[in-house]
């Protein structure tokens, strides 16, 4: 589960070569949404850096294919799109739905269902037809 409000704290130092104001502005945009909770827990820094670098370039007029395509696979394994999303087994969910999904975990089982036999009603032979 992801929190809907995003990954608190700053992001972390770049770890490429010279960063461009461009990817500057991506890098800080996409360290604070819910899917950095997982890049961080996973130690994915480098793979949004390379991320932020292929996106800054396709964003040129003079892009090739390979960049944006390399750029469509990038959004899939990080979880920016919704296949992404489903792929990981990632949900976003505000700290509410969460509380309470914990809570429904938490709650006791169900009473046992009564078996066919015992939800058989007697009825009483009168004698008449």
């Amino acid at each position: 589960m992801l929190p809907a409000e995003g990954r608190p704290g700053r992001p972390p130092w770049w770890p490429l070569t010279e960063v461009t104001s461009r990817e500057q502005m991506l890098w800080d945009d996409l360290w604070s949404r819910p899917q950095a909770v997982m890049w961080e827990q996973l130690g994915q820094v480098l793979e949004v850096a390379l991320f932020v670098r292929t996106l800054a370039e396709t964003e040129q007029p003079d892009s090739k294919v390979e960049a944006r395509k390399l750029a469509r696979q990038y959004m899939e394994s990080l979880g920016l799109t919704v296949q992404g999303m489903l792929r990981n087994r990632w949900k976003i969910v505000v700290a509410t739905e969460q509380q309470r999904e914990e809570d429904d975990e938490e709650e006791l089982e169900a009473p046992p269902r009564r078996s066919a036999r015992d939800r058989m009603k007697v009825v009483p032979f009168s004698g008449r037809a």
